[in-house]
């Protein structure tokens, strides 16, 4: 049975299965920087985007819970459709990976995103297409320059590149504070997963 890939405009659904697929309930590790998590959003990233109110409600996108305070309480009671909602407006949409004509680059960039952060998926990212023979700048911006060179790379020899450079960030961040290395088989399966 052949199936067809998902196109631009349902690239999302596929892309926010396979994040939460590596995401999940709440989470308080001391050597997580990020501090309390549950769906893979953080305090730390909430803090961050709290503020903002892009789905336009009336109340900052972080005050899950609404008692006026972003908290670690918020993120204990995070639903998981909450989650989603700030993935698509905070990640997908800001971030602009639905300019990414490959579903499968596109749902890799948004995870490792979530997991390292934008700008070291980017980079990672920017570095594999380096490796495929396009001169980019690694600078950790999904520009103009990047996503051209994004949309015309093969995907079957940019995937392998970007798994590799994604463990070999991991590794780093492991050989750079070692308390890491309990996140270390997490990490590298989740560096070397295939989307869709």
């Amino acid at each position: 049975m052949t199936t067809t890939p998902p196109t631009l405009s349902d690239a999302f659904p596929a892309a926010i299965a396979f994040v939460l697929g590596h995401e999940g309930g709440f989470s308080d590790d001391p050597a997580d920087s990020g501090g309390p998590t549950r769906w893979g959003v953080s305090l730390a990233w909430l803090r961050k985007a709290g503020l903002l109110d892009l789905d336009h409600d009336g109340r900052p996108d972080g005050d899950v819970n609404g008692d006026g305070a972003v908290d670690a309480e918020d993120v204990r009671v995070l639903p998981r459709d909450h989650a989603i909602r700030l993935y698509r407006l905070h990640w997908w949409d800001a971030l602009g990976y639905a300019r990414i004509t490959d579903p499968a680059i596109a749902a890799k960039t948004f995870d490792l995103a979530v997991n390292m952060g934008a700008a070291a998926a980017h980079r990672c990212l920017q570095r594999a297409l380096r490796a495929a023979w396009f001169p980019v700048a690694d600078d950790g911006q999904l520009g103009p320059k990047s996503l051209a060179a994004i949309n015309a790379a093969d995907p079957r020899s940019l995937m392998p590149a970007f798994k590799s450079e994604a463990a070999g960030h991991y590794r780093a961040l492991i050989a750079a504070r070692p308390v890491l290395a309990k996140f270390e088989n997490g990490w590298l399966n989740r560096a070397y997963a295939q989307p869709l």
